[in-house]
């Protein structure tokens, strides 16, 4: 659903876009079909790993489950497969079996598709890098800090969705200045940071406290937040080319977080980025090539080539 009339103020937004019948992918769909044929075999595990690809379907099932919860229901579900689990497979697929595709939606906005589809990839490497990272730390629940990444910067690509002529105008602005942050560029058009705005739309529609926490950068210094955030920041910068100048801080902060030398932050990067992009056909996007020896790209990194597995 594309917006003939722009909401004029946050507020406005919120109930707007409170009320949209959100898309997903149409592989989301497909995939989901093929695995209907088998119904009886199926876990919530095997679906789960689905929706991880697609954070919008991924929103739309832990929305039901919010405004669905019984009031002796004292457990947030903060995974898909929690949810799941509490929703049972065949009740899955009787709610969630004839949804809007993406596709269909801009398919008069191919531009805008591409612009949204970018998005929703990159939120899909996020995902995996912080679930790789929380797993590595030993969290107790890496799913939560994988769907929080997955999660990140939802709003952003529901207004490709509902106003993709916003969008473009956006993704202009950072396209002419480099040095623009996003930040400014949205409140430039919109009058507000999509941050701003993602936070009001999440309380609105009741997430998962947890999940809120997880999203929101303000609360970085927490270790499980600022696996979130570097997970992001990484996806964002690298979807720029493996070249960016902005990855070298990255990668520093990783050292720091992981506790794991420089070499082997980047091979652990390159393992899940070559992950990543073997799920490049769900978006219909071209991949940056993840290079050979990732640290080749790093000023001030030497003879640690060979420590790579390809």
């Amino acid at each position: 659903m594309i917006f003939a009339d722009l909401p004029r103020n946050e507020a406005a937004w919120v109930q707007a876009l409170d009320t949209v019948e959100i898309p997903v992918l149409a592989r989301t769909v497909e995939e989901l079909a093929r695995l209907r044929e088998n119904e009886e075999r199926l876990v919530a595990r095997d679906i789960a790993r689905v929706l991880l690809h697609d954070p919008m379907f991924t929103l739309r099932v832990l929305r039901y489950l919010q405004m669905h919860r019984r009031a002796a229901q004292t457990t947030e579900i903060t995974t898909v497969e929690h949810a799941l689990m509490m929703l049972g497979v065949t009740p899955f697929f009787e709610h969630f079996g004839d949804l809007p595709a993406v596709e269909s939606t801009l398919a008069e906005q191919p531009i805008a598709l591409d612009g949204l589809m970018h998005v929703v990839y990159r939120a899909h490497h996020a995902a995996l890098y912080a679930n790789d990272w929380a797993n590595l730390r030993a969290d107790r629940n890496a799913g939560e800090i994988a769907i929080a990444a997955l999660l990140h910067d939802i709003t952003e690509m529901l207004l490709w969705c509902v106003a993709p002529e916003i969008s473009l105008r956006i993704a202009a602005m950072l396209h002419k200045d480099a040095s623009l942050r996003s930040g400014a560029a949205q409140t430039g058009v919109l009058g507000f940071a999509l941050a701003d705005l993602q936070a009001a739309l999440i309380a609105d529609w009741q997430l998962p406290v947890l999940l809120q926490s997880l999203m929101d950068d303000t609360q970085a210094t927490r270790p499980r937040v600022m696996n979130v955030a570097l997970a992001v920041n990484l996806a964002r910068h690298s979807a720029r080319g493996w070249d960016d100048p902005a990855l070298p801080d990255d990668y520093n902060a990783l050292e720091g977080f992981l506790k794991l030398p420089l070499p082997e932050v980047l091979a652990r990067i390159r393992r899940t980025a070559l992950q990543a992009e073997t799920g490049r056909d769900w978006y219909h996007v071209q991949a940056v090539p993840v290079p050979q020896d990732l640290e080749n790209c790093v000023p001030g990194v030497q003879d640690c080539g060979k420590s790579v597995d390809s």
